[in-house]
């Protein structure tokens, strides 16, 4: 029986005809993400802002969803909750109330007291902590800084494995996926939290893994085909990676799919950043980091030498 292929053999698309147009939608919508963000600003979770925390033990029984919507009654703005450890322990986040600390202490008796009747006095409140507004800016602090290092670490990653033309044109495809992820929470108002600049990371990497491996038949082709046109090496190499780059998007979005139908509203905003991500970071490995190549003039001529040289010292080390 003939195998089935999604992307067919000898596949001659012209990627790098379309790159001018790829440039002008990318730079359009990086333009219009930073003006969003400016105008907007984000929306800021509970990990961020502050808030009231609260650890509890329920009833084998119970049923998150329904203690959801109680809470969500009392008024109280932003209550966010999740199982912890086990699935009879609940952790209830509650955004910072006006009011200083007795609007929080009286924020706590009232979400204690409606859990009481809900679920009677038997429960175990493990812990009842109050973040504070400092607190948030140390996070958001923090994120920046690990996005920043995320980024800085693979572009000398990059650059080390490949050439330094390799390298900035990785970052600019890094810095347009999440560029384009924050303008998009900022769009859609969606929760921004410790969560979200997780999964930013893993944007991050996911989208560097498809740069790395349209960036290694790049090599290879440079290798191989020394009197091709970088033009046409391009295409060719992007033409080549194609099914492993496609394959690997498709099979990661059914089950980044699957957890935001199926996976219930706590991991919802998280899944459907991923799903972003994983669309503009197929995008960008193959019209951001691959077209800057020709923008920073790689010289073939120099990169034979350089896997030239390569070769011959792994030649000397065997």
């Amino acid at each position: 029986m003939k195998r089935f292929r999604f992307i067919p053999d000898n596949l001659d698309l012209p990627f790098m005809r379309w790159r001018r147009l790829a440039f002008i939608c990318s730079l359009g919508l990086i333009a219009l993400s930073l003006a969003v963000f400016f105008l907007r600003g984000l929306n800021y979770g509970i990990d961020f802002r502050g808030g009231i925390l609260i650890e509890v033990k329920i009833p084998a029984s119970a049923n998150i969803s329904a203690m959801r919507d109680s809470l969500a009654t009392l008024g109280l703005g932003e209550v966010a909750l999740q199982e912890f450890g086990a699935p009879d322990d609940i952790l209830i986040r509650v955004e910072r109330q006006e009011g200083g600390e007795k609007a929080q202490l009286e924020a706590v008796s009232a979400i204690k007291s409606r859990l009481g009747e809900d679920f009677g006095s038997d429960l175990d409140y493990r812990r009842t902590e109050f973040v504070g507004p400092k607190v948030g800016g140390e996070l958001i602090s923090a994120g920046i800084k690990a996005v920043v290092s995320a980024l800085l670490a693979m572009m000398v990653y990059i650059w080390f494995r490949f050439e330094w033309q390799f390298s900035l044109g990785a970052v600019a495809a890094l810095l347009h996926d999440v560029v384009l992820t924050i303008g998009m929470f900022s769009f859609t108002g969606l929760e921004f939290n410790l969560a979200t600049v997780a999964a930013i990371l893993l944007i991050v990497g996911y989208s560097l893994n498809d740069t790395v491996v349209v960036y290694d038949r790049v090599r290879e082709n440079l290798r191989k085909y020394k009197k091709l046109s970088l033009v046409a090496l391009l295409n060719r190499s992007i033409n080549d990676t194609l099914s492993r780059t496609l394959m690997t998007s498709i099979t990661t979005m059914l089950a980044l799919i699957a957890l935001y139908v199926l996976g219930g509203a706590v991991i919802a905003d998280f899944s459907f950043a991923m799903i972003w991500g994983v669309l503009v970071g197929t995008y960008s490995s193959i019209f951001i980091a691959a077209p800057c190549l020709i923008l920073l003039n790689l010289r073939q001529s120099e990169s034979q030498n350089d896997i030239a040289t390569t070769d011959s010292k792994k030649s000397v080390r065997d």
